[in-house]
């Protein structure tokens, strides 16, 4: 928790440059997609970077520097996130926290920056989120709903891993996976859901959960954060 309480922040209202560590994963991609759709200068960094993520971020042209290092931070971007894929030793991340860069992760990022103000759906599950995830977005989408969507992996109805729609809904698939490395909590739990749509759940990720009985206690703190009122869906900003 005390790194969580000694970030420095920053207004995301004054945000003009947003700059993505470990950017080539495929929630990170889809991320820097959106900042670049509401008209953000974004960068990222990463390594071993490959199709179809690598594909996705030329297509959007955003610069992606090959590697981690604290020259990736010139000029000095207003915000980065940090991805789950790096860790404290990491010499990016040194530089973000000797900068003293306002930082956030993935999760924190996606939430704060898009799924603020609307009706927020969350797809979980230990299977079947990605596909479900895409299902759930293309049936509001025939509908007429216009939603935005994040989808852990290339969706064909949507030519791509995300959409930012102009209706209130955002369809979002929902990671029991940790968040960062200053914060061990799943994903889904900053995702501030009106309703959830849970696949299943089974012993998986045995590299953070100890035993089925975690895993299950991740997703009661996901189930119990529902409102017992879902807000109205409001347009997307």
């Amino acid at each position: 928790m005390g790194d969580a309480e000694e970030r420095p922040r920053t207004d995301l209202a004054e945000v003009r440059h947003v700059h993505l560590v470990a950017i080539a994963g495929v929630g990170m991609a889809a991320l820097a997609g959106m900042l670049k759709q509401r008209g953000l200068h974004v960068t990222g960094s990463d390594e071993a970077i490959y199709p179809p993520m690598s594909t996705l971020l030329q297509r959007l042209a955003i610069p992606v520097f090959e590697g981690y290092r604290p020259e990736n931070l010139m000029p000095r971007p207003d915000l980065v996130v940090i991805g789950n894929k790096v860790s404290r030793g990491n010499a990016e991340v040194q530089a973000v926290l000797a900068a003293r860069l306002p930082y956030l992760s993935f999760p924190e990022a996606l939430a704060e920056c898009f799924i603020a103000g609307t009706r927020s759906l969350v797809v979980a599950g230990t299977h079947g989120k990605t596909t479900t995830t895409a299902m759930l977005a293309w049936i509001l989408e025939r509908a007429g709903c216009d939603p935005s969507v994040m989808v852990g992996g290339e969706s064909r109805d949507f030519g791509g891993n995300f959409k930012l729609g102009h209706g209130g809904y955002f369809v979002v698939e929902g990671d029991e996976y940790d968040s960062a490395f200053f914060d061990k909590g799943p994903k889904f739990l900053h995702y501030r859901p009106s309703a959830v749509l849970l696949t299943a759940v089974e012993f998986d990720h045995a590299d953070i959960y100890r035993d089925l009985e975690a895993v299950k206690a991740a997703f009661r703190a996901l189930v119990a954060l529902l409102p017992t009122s879902p807000p109205a869906p409001r347009k997307h900003r």
